[in-house]
């Protein structure tokens, strides 16, 4: 990122104006100071401090100078929050703000792609490969309980019907939720099918004698595809 200049009365006037105005938190800030300014005499001779400042060209520093690029061309005011686990390698971002559901998408596929986004330009830059994980106001969270809520009333269906059930089509990551989340079910066994953006899975009955998915003994996710597939997306 190139070297923006800012003025203030004082260097630290002129350091919080580029810290607002490139809306990331002060350690992400990279500045020299051109000139410190003067006071002057009774006005007389005064004249503003000027900076030059940028994001820190670093992992969390990159997201943040990324999203925020992306945010203004929006017209969006949206505060970026990164935490960044070096020894793990993850960098968790939270996004805050007023209308935010436009971020979200239906069923979260904007909030996917602002994160594959996100770590394309967060990896281009390291050796190491850095898993980001984005979100707005927990969604995830709550969408992860909605997941598993419906799962559980998918398997009472099919348990009372005895026949199968095809759901939505959902991205690996949700996908997954539904495998892991019914993969100790007695009743029932998950799989998935079809071609993305339209894979979905399939809750049916569990036939007697009827192996479980791929996984075995350890359940109707282990070893499925969609296991490869959120792996390869994280």
């Amino acid at each position: 990122m190139e070297y923006t200049t800012f003025t203030g009365k004082t260097v630290d006037d002129a350091i919080n104006k580029a810290i607002v105005e490139l809306r990331i938190s002060s350690d992400l800030l990279d500045f020299e100071v051109e000139d410190k300014g003067a006071a002057g005499i009774l006005g007389i001779g005064a004249r503003p401090a000027v900076i030059r400042a940028r994001v820190k060209d670093s992992v969390d520093g990159n997201a943040e100078a990324f999203l925020q690029d992306v945010f203004r061309s929006m017209n969006m005011d949206v505060t970026v929050v990164s935490e960044y686990n070096e020894d793990e390698h993850t960098l968790n971002i939270d996004l805050q703000g007023d209308d935010m559901g436009i971020l979200i998408g239906k069923r979260g596929q904007t909030l996917d792609s602002l994160q594959y986004l996100t770590s394309l330009v967060v990896n281009k830059k390291t050796e190491e490969y850095v898993r980001v994980k984005l979100d707005i106001e927990n969604y995830r969270e709550r969408r992860e309980e909605t997941l598993e809520n419906l799962a559980r009333s998918i398997a009472a269906k099919v348990r009372k019907s005895h026949k199968p059930i095809v759901l939505e089509p959902m991205n690996p990551y949700e996908r997954r939720i539904i495998h892991s989340c019914l993969q100790n079910d007695r009743y029932v066994v998950t799989s998935s099918e079809g071609e993305e953006p339209y894979r979905h899975v399939v809750v049916s009955p569990k036939r007697s004698g009827k192996k479980e998915y791929k996984g075995g003994a350890q359940g109707a996710f282990a070893g499925s595809a969609d296991a490869a597939e959120f792996t390869e997306e994280q």
